[in-house]
């Protein structure tokens, strides 16, 4: 019997219905491993290839045909936004499947939640931090909830790669699984993978199962790509500007002549075009869908500008998703990260992205959200430069970002390259959180008992008992923990406030945010109290605080007209992956063909490629900037860059990372450049001791929950997860 025959009588009718051709590659081989085999299921494949659909078909189908006594599928999305999309496309294929689905997170109805606990049964669709509430808080109710769970969907894996809310997911899925005795099969869908065995290693944490991962033939994918790039000038007498012939012309004014084109040109490119233009920030994007909506006003034009990002109210976000999907009306939002997993939009006409990627894995993501239903991705780049003609640094003129752009297009549509996701083995901010929740569950134990239920967690394999040892002894000492008389372990008095906090459940970082709300309306959050009058953007229109609630952190506005700027604080900083970084040092330096850039560009990318070769820094390690300034370029990924950066300074050689680069050291040497080289070679042969590195006192790598971790273990980790020595000297010795 094919496929198709296997399927149960409803989603057989489903596919009539819908007038489905045929089923698409990977939803074949996915039913095969789900209906042949006992193995987890991994799906990778490009967004809009049906892998929503490959998972659910034959998981549906297993219930279907074997009812589970309790919640049979539960459905992991890292964002509320995707459950409510997927809660939507799920009622439609269940209509005749008498197989209920439940939404369970914070903004769900608790009635429907209520009625779950009572009676569990079909699909239950739920967030990590929910899921870590059920556990911890309602160990009784999961017991029964999951007695007969089947399966486990887990969407959008490659972002719980990523995260610090992966390693607590997996831990979780653990902890439930000792709880209810049961091993239910684990399904990964993921659009962007570089690894596919790391990632098949990640979803079989603690399942003790083999995974399939099926490759499916997509075929060959058409691209239109397009860079264009436009000026502003530091200096009044270098603005120029080309008439109709081909004669300079002087030009008076500001110096944001380049902005000012920008605008123009992005409101003409995305007119009658539905459109995402995605930005790597959120003042950014801010601003520049403000200046859109100023032009469409200028030109007497519709009012088709949203702005969907983080900050922005969920009911707005949901209120622009909705009529972006709805295609009456030919709606562009700006967004930063927030819409590059898989919220169903319908089909778009084109992504534009604002300056470079983060990485080769965000340019798949956002070229991925275009290209649906058979069309063609098209996906617009533009910069904006501000440049100083007489500058005095010979390396100010190389744009890298411009430069980093055409290196992430290559590697991911000509070498099908992405980065791999490094491990944490490490994770001692979420060791803590995890000790802290498994208490919470069960009350006093035993500090063996406690070792034994937290350190054999998968996360956790790398964490010595002795590194455990210094943990707990810390946070008894800071009294997040307690011994009882019994000789056992307990919540503390400071640690009863953390765990009873609402915030206790996420792992992740936040700001606190202040809520804006025009009269009852909300808008967003802001992280800054802007005092009444003041003026700022927020959801792409301009606000003016008339009012403000320090207790309750709460600005009332009223919309005002104009533009207006905001800013969110930030600790961004770039990192980038060896391989990324050879690939910009070829485009430096090889005459490469790129269709895809614009007449400007190609003239830009021949002027610094012209910079690049004269300086000498694609041939040598050590270039001088000045008499005692040198830069290294030893042309690798920044955890390598950093790990240079320490070992100089065991050596007392000062150096800094340019973040707005990440390409090159710039080193203060009172000698010549032979002898940074000598020296450079030499840290390379030898077998430096980490531990011995002059690392300031406050490195670590970020967590919610560092301030109760001991400063040794936190410099630990970033010595042993960050720091990379043995790659630095394998890249830099090619």
């Amino acid at each position: 019997m094919d496929v198709f025959g296997r399927l149960a009588p409803f989603i057989q009718d489903f596919i009539y219905q819908n007038k489905w051709e045929e089923l698409h590659g990977n939803q074949v081989a996915a039913c095969e491993v789900i209906f042949d085999s006992d193995d987890n299921l991994l799906l990778s494949s490009g967004t809009a290839s049906g892998k929503t659909e490959a998972a659910f078909l034959p998981v549906l189908t297993e219930i279907y045909n074997k009812p589970s006594r309790s919640v049979g599928v539960m459905y992991i999305s890292p964002l509320k936004a995707l459950i409510n999309d997927q809660f939507k496309r799920l009622e439609q294929l269940l209509i005749d499947s008498n197989i209920p689905v439940t939404k369970w997170h914070g903004d769900a109805s608790v009635d429907r939640k209520n009625k779950l606990m009572k009676n569990p049964e079909g699909i239950l669709q739920i967030t990590p931090e929910s899921l870590e509430s059920l556990i911890t808080n309602k160990r009784g109710a999961c017991l029964e909830m999951f007695s007969d769970l089947r399966f486990i969907i887990i969407d959008e894996v490659h972002s719980f790669m990523r995260d610090v809310r992966g390693l607590q997911l997996l831990c979780v899925l653990e902890r439930l699984k000792r709880l209810t005795g049961v091993n239910p099969r684990r399904v990964g869908l993921s659009a962007t993978l570089g690894d596919v065995s790391l990632a098949q290693e990640w979803l079989n944490t603690g399942t003790g199962r083999a995974c399939a991962a099926p490759v499916a033939n997509e075929g060959k994918k058409r691209v239109r790509l397009h860079i264009e790039r436009f000026v502003n000038y530091s200096d009044k007498h270098d603005l120029v500007e080309r008439n109709g012939s081909d004669n300079v012309v002087n030009v008076s004014g500001e110096g944001d002549m380049g902005d000012r084109e920008h605008y123009e040109y992005l409101f003409k490119q995305t007119l009658d075009k539905k459109t995402i233009i995605f930005a790597n920030s959120r003042e950014e994007i801010e601003f520049v869908m403000a200046n859109l909506r100023q032009i469409a006003l200028k030109h007497k034009a519709p009012d088709i500008y949203r702005v969907h990002h983080g900050n922005v109210s969920a009911l707005l976000r949901e209120t622009t998703e909705d009529e972006m999907k709805s295609g009456e009306e030919k709606i562009v939002t700006g967004a930063t990260v927030t819409l590059e997993l898989g919220i169903d939009i319908g089909s778009l006409d084109q992504a534009v992205q604002i300056g470079a990627p983060l990485n080769v894995s965000s340019f798949a993501q956002r070229l991925g959200r275009c290209g649906r239903r058979g069309q063609v991705p098209q996906l617009l780049f533009t910069f904006v430069e501000s440049i100083k003609i007489n500058s005095s640094d010979m390396l100010g003129p190389i744009n890298w970002e411009f430069i980093r752009t055409i290196a992430i297009i290559e590697l991911y549509l000509r070498a099908h390259w992405l980065e791999p996701i490094p491990p944490r083995k490490h994770a001692y901010n979420l060791l803590y959180h995890q000790t802290m929740s498994c208490l919470k569950s069960n009350g006093e134990m035993s500090p063996a008992g406690l070792a034994q239920a937290v350190l054999t967690l998968g996360c956790f394999q790398e964490i010595s008992q002795e590194d455990y040892r210094k943990l707990l002894h810390h946070l008894i000492y800071i009294e997040q923990l307690e011994r009882t008389e019994q000789g056992g372990v307990a919540i503390g008095r400071a640690g009863e406030k953390v765990v009873n906090s609402h915030k206790f459940l996420t792992v992740f970082l936040a700001p606190e945010y202040y809520l804006v709300k025009d009269e009852n309306r909300a808008i967003g959050t802001v992280d800054k109290a802007y005092p009444v009058g003041v003026r700022f953007a927020l959801a792409g229109r301009s606000w003016e605080t008339v009012d403000i609630n320090v207790a309750s952190k709460v600005i009332f506005v009223k919309q005002i007209p104009g533009i207006s700027a905001v800013d969110w604080d930030m600790d961004f900083e770039a990192e980038l992956h060896t391989v990324l970084v050879r690939k910009i040092r070829s485009v430096l330096s090889e005459n490469g063909e790129y269709p895809y850039l614009s007449d400007r560009c190609r003239e830009r990318l021949a002027e610094i490629q012209y910079i690049a070769r004269n300086t000498g820094i694609l041939e040598h390690l050590v270039t001088a900037l000045s008499d005692k300034k040198y830069a290294v370029f030893p042309w690798v990924g920044t955890r390598q860059m950093v790990t240079l950066h320490y070992a100089l300074l065991h050596r007392k050689i000062k150096s800094r990372l340019l973040w707005g680069t990440c390409i090159y050291l710039e080193v203060i040497f009172d000698r010549d450049g032979k002898e940074l080289e000598r020296i450079i070679a030499d840290i390379l042969h030898s077998e430096p001791d980490l531990y011995a590195f002059p690392l300031p006192d406050k490195v670590q790598i970020q967590g919610k929950y560092n301030e109760f971790i001991p400063r040794e273990l936190l410099r630990k980790q970033f010595i042993e997860d960050y720091l990379d020595f043995e790659g630095l000297k394998e890249d830099m010795m090619l």
